[in-house]
C-alpha cells in the first residue's frame, strides 16, 4: 500500500473544511484538470464527484464516491477511472500539537489497477503522493481563499 504523511501547520477542522469543499478538488489532487461535484451533499456517504483527467489531446472522465467519512478525523474515497477500475484513498486526520498529520494511504482496488498491482504501481502513487499532500497543505494553510480562481471555475462550470 502507498502510504505517506503530510504534516499541515493548521488544525484538522482547517484540513477537513478543504477536503469537504467539493470545488477545491481539482486544486489538491494529482490527476484530475477538472472535477464538479455530482451530488449537493459531499461529503456525505456515497456522494459523488465527477473529473477528467486529461494528457495532451487524450481525455477521459471518472467519478470519485465518499465510501465513508468521519468529520474532521477520516474521509475514505473510491475513485473510478474505466481504463484502470477504481482505486481506495483513506485520508485521516490526526491531531499534532495545534497542527494535522494528514495521513494517506491510497491502493488500486478493482478491476486492471487491482489485477495488476506491483511495485512500480506503488512507486507511481508515492510520486502521486508527493504532489499532492504538499498541495493540500499549502491550500489548507494559506487559506482556500486563495485557490486559483480558475480552479474554482473549472469545478463549477461542468
Amino acid at each position: 500500500m502507498a502510504v505517506r504523511n503530510q504534516l499541515v501547520r493548521r488544525s484538522p477542522a482547517a484540513v477537513w473544511a478543504v477536503l469537504a469543499d467539493p470545488t477545491l478538488y481539482g486544486a489538491w489532487v494529482v490527476g484530475p484538470s477538472e472535477s464538479a461535484p455530482l451530488d449537493d451533499v459531499w461529503p456525505a456517504v456515497g456522494s459523488r464527484l465527477r473529473y477528467t483527467v486529461q494528457l495532451g489531446p487524450w481525455s477521459a472522465e471518472g467519478v470519485t464516491t465518499v465510501r465513508h467519512q468521519d468529520p474532521i478525523r477520516e474521509l475514505e474515497l473510491e475513485a473510478a477511472f474505466k481504463p484502470l477500475g477504481t482505486a481506495r484513498i483513506f485520508l485521516q486526520l490526526r491531531p499534532w500539537g495545534e497542527e494535522t498529520l494528514v495521513v494517506c494511504d491510497e491502493h488500486p482496488l478493482r478491476g486492471l489497477g487491482g489485477t495488476l498491482h506491483n511495485s512500480a504501481v506503488e512507486a507511481v502513487l508515492q510520486l502521486r503522493h508527493r504532489g499532492m499532500l504538499p498541495r493540500l497543505a499549502k491550500i489548507v494553510e494559506e487559506g482556500h481563499a486563495d485557490v486559483p480562481r480558475a480552479h474554482r471555475l473549472q469545478s463549477r462550470s461542468m
